[in-house]
């Protein structure tokens, strides 16, 4: 049964000017769309082609009233193996989009994003928590490397301005500190924000667009407020797609500063000479998986592979990779939707069978919600393999004055 209630499905007015009917009309029905797609044995299955032959034949309430709208990751391999670049990842946004308007997105989704406009981020942390956690982080940072090492908060006129994710403040701060110790040692002019710091945007997956403009409007101010440079975002795929994706399609303009990944910049770093890493502190066999926001969506391939190169002995590419990769399965807000627990499982018994053939005891991503969906696919499976985020090995692998 459908998790959307019975009720009258909004009309395909959006979804037509999303795509182009041109770009509907394309579609071979040659099924490439739906081999390209790594859906796993699940109950109900994604099929790209039949989404669009739905609405080449006019059964938009169809659509609109499955399952399929939400079971979708919007990972666009779909699209890379389409001979005609029919964008799914698109079409699906849209039919969010529409649902998202009459109020139809699932409720856990809704509650993710509701929590970031209420609070300021997703997961209701308050600002003394946040403050609080960034104090015992700047602790552990001056006991290793002296006073002088600080992780600034509302530093005015600072070079760049970092948002993290959540989950960092609240489960996983030593990703927090893993990235003060690389900025630390680049030497980095950087700051982090008192206000609005949470750089996820779950309205990407809600398709509430007013949503998404509010909260890619606050990031912007706040490098205004602040009189930053550049913005860094923390490893996270979706995050990085909608501060990249979003002000035009919701603000209407591009934004006035640069906007990059930490990744990108570590890339930047260990380039210039700004960053010295031991790749023997990092000695287990290390593989990447290619998060879909951050690799097919934004281009973003090789930076981190330079990185993992640098930082571990043993790196061991999975196949297929970069705009091949398989999803992990948790993307497109699945993370968030507990009643597809068991579907989201299914979906990545595929990224599975990848990684173990790899023998790989580290899975180095630069997305939180991918290290979450990892870390759940293999204790489901029962793999002894452990996802981590990169900055987390580039910290561990940084040699600072000599002293590793």
């Amino acid at each position: 049964m459908s998790i959307l209630l019975a009720a009258e499905v909004p009309g395909p007015a959006k979804i037509s000017r999303a795509m182009g009917g041109a770009s509907l009309q394309a579609c071979l029905a040659c099924g490439m769309c739906t081999g390209g797609c790594p859906t796993g044995d699940i109950g109900t299955p994604v099929d790209p082609r039949k989404m669009v032959r739905l609405l080449l034949l006019g059964m938009e309430n169809r659509l609109l009233a499955s399952d399929m709208i939400w079971l979708c990751t919007m990972c666009g391999r779909c699209t890379v193996y389409c001979p005609v670049g029919v964008n799914m990842g698109d079409l699906v946004r849209a039919m969010r989009s529409e649902l998202a308007a009459a109020g139809r997105v699932p409720v856990n989704l809704q509650k993710v994003v509701d929590l970031a406009l209420e609070s300021g981020n997703n997961m209701g942390i308050s600002q003394e928590d946040y403050l609080d956690t960034l104090d015992w982080m700047q602790e552990e940072l001056q006991a290793e490397f002296g006073s002088k090492a600080e992780i600034p908060v509302d530093k005015k006129d600072a070079r760049i301005l970092y948002v993290i994710n959540p989950r960092e403040a609240k489960f996983f701060p030593l990703s927090i500190l893993a990235a003060a110790k690389v900025f630390h040692a680049a030497g980095e002019s950087w700051t982090l924000s008192s206000r609005y710091w949470d750089a996820t945007n779950y309205a990407l997956f809600s398709g509430d667009d007013k949503a998404g403009a509010i909260l890619v409007q606050r990031l912007a101010d706040e490098v205004e407020r602040l009189g930053c440079q550049e913005l860094i975002m923390t490893e996270c795929g979706h995050a990085f797609r909608a501060i990249r994706w979003g002000p035009e399609q919701w603000l209407g303009h591009k934004l006035s500063f640069s906007v990059r990944s930490i990744v990108q910049l570590m890339a930047e770093y260990l380039q210039d000479g700004r960053i010295r890493l031991d790749p023997s502190r990092n000695s287990e066999p290390v593989t990447y998986h290619d998060p879909c926001n951050l690799g097919r969506k934004e281009g973003i391939f090789e930076e981190p592979r330079q990185v993992l190169q640098a930082a571990v002995t043993d790196f061991r590419e999975m196949t297929p990779n970069r705009e091949n990769n398989y999803c992990c399965g948790g993307g497109g807000g699945l993370l968030s939707l507990s009643e597809f627990g068991q579907e989201r499982m299914a979906k990545g018994r595929v990224k599975i069978k990848q990684i173990q053939r790899t023998g790989a005891k580290i899975i180095a991503t630069p997305c939180h919600n991918c290290v979450d969906q990892l870390n759940d696919l293999c204790r489901h499976y029962h793999l002894d393999v452990k996802a981590k985020n990169i900055v987390e090995l580039v910290a561990d692998a940084l040699v600072i004055n000599g002293k590793e």
